[in-house]
Formats: C-alpha cells, sequence, structure tokens
C-alpha cells in the first residue's frame, strides 16, 4: 500500500510540473490548486487530459481537480470549515454549477490517531459539513453522497505532524 501510495504521489508530481504553464488556468488564475487524486481511487469520472494540451476533459474529475481543487483539510479533531476550506469549496460550487449534470462523492478522512470508531465517525461529520457548503452555495444535495473512511486511506502513511495534516481532509470525487 506504501508503494502504491508513493507511485502515486511521484506520477502526480511529474504531471504537476508538466502542467504548470498559463494555459491551465482559469480565468481567475486558479488553476492547478491542491492537485490530486480522487477519494482512494473512487470517482474517477471522465476522460484524462486531452491532445497533451495540458487541459481536461471539461467536467471530468482532472478539471475538477484543476479548476477548483479536489480536497480542503482541517484541524485536529475539528469538522469545521476554515478560511482555506472555504475558497477551495466555492470554487468547487462555482464548478459543479457549471457541470450540472455532474454528481459527486465527498469523502471524509482522519489521521490515524484514535479509534477506528471515532475516526469514521469524524470523518463521516468532515465530509457532512463539506456536503453541507456545498449545498448552501446552490448545488442541489441530491448530486452529492458522503462516505467517511476514517484513518484507512491515508494521503501520506508517515507518523508526522505534517503526514497528519495531509491525511485529516474531505476529498471530492466525480462519481
Amino acid at each position: 500500500m506504501r508503494h502504491r501510495t508513493l507511485a502515486c504521489l511521484m506520477g502526480l508530481a511529474l504531471l504537476t510540473a508538466c502542467s504548470s504553464s498559463d494555459d491551465s488556468k482559469n480565468a481567475d488564475g486558479s488553476g492547478g490548486v491542491n492537485a490530486g487524486q480522487g477519494a482512494g481511487g473512487m470517482g474517477g469520472g471522465g476522460a484524462g487530459a486531452g491532445g497533451g494540451t495540458g487541459r481536461a476533459a471539461p467536467g471530468s474529475q482532472e478539471d475538477l481537480t484543476q479548476s477548483a481543487g479536489d480536497r480542503i483539510f482541517f484541524d485536529s479533531d475539528r469538522n469545521t470549515i476554515n478560511a482555506q476550506a472555504s475558497a477551495t469549496l466555492d470554487r468547487q460550487a462555482a464548478w459543479l454549477q457549471q457541470y450540472p449534470q455532474v454528481n459527486i462523492w465527498v469523502a471524509g478522512n482522519c489521521d490515524e490517531r484514535g479509534t477506528e470508531e471515532y475516526n469514521l465517525g469524524l470523518g463521516q461529520r468532515r465530509a457532512v459539513a463539506d456536503r453541507d457548503y456545498l449545498v448552501a452555495h446552490g448545488v442541489t444535495r441530491g448530486r452529492i453522497e458522503t462516505i467517511s473512511y476514517g484513518k484507512s486511506r491515508p494521503i501520506d502513511a508517515a507518523s508526522t505532524p505534517e503526514a497528519w495534516a495531509q491525511n485529516r481532509n474531505a476529498i471530492t470525487s466525480v462519481r
């Protein structure tokens, strides 16, 4: 599992380096924010970058990631939306309004500390907070499903404060 995660992260680093041109930005300059894969391989939802131009297919997971960002982060033992998360969710809401046919998953995740039961509950509260924010900003609730993975799908498997901070998130995936 660690090798697969490391390989995915390395691949993302290469893709990010390749798509850092001004062509990949939206009119508001928000391209390439919070790049990453969907919630543990869930979703995916569309074609990859078209024709080698660095631009993703409209309405795809890659388009969401490049245009709006696909994840928000939380403080330890919290499920409150902070200012940085609000900015990402505002972009996601605008993106979802642009693509009304797209439905999403929101997966809540936690760091390795705490019991499995506690982390599953906290992950669900994080996913619901994300969903409720999007709904309050005009996205139809029926387009959003939530799930909690607790601590079972870390982005970074290290046992460090930096890794824990990356693992306390909610990830939006096109379904």
